[in-house]
């Protein structure tokens, strides 16, 4: 009988994602595949219409 809300994740428990978490911050690079995806792509989108975030 599962009790709902509650999972258990062995990856978590053991320390793995918060390690891969506090890579990704400090290297500034996202560790999955769908956050590596985005990054990649709104640098493309920047390039093109030759926009820079960092400008406001």
């Amino acid at each position: 009988m599962k009790i709902p809300g509650l999972t258990f994740s062995l990856k978590r428990a053991v320390g793995v994602s918060a390690a891969k978490n506090k890579i990704a911050k400090k290297i500034g690079l996202p560790t999955t595949k769908q956050g590596l995806e985005r990054k990649v792509g709104d640098a493309v989108i920047s390039a093109i219409t030759c926009k820079n975030k960092k400008r406001k």
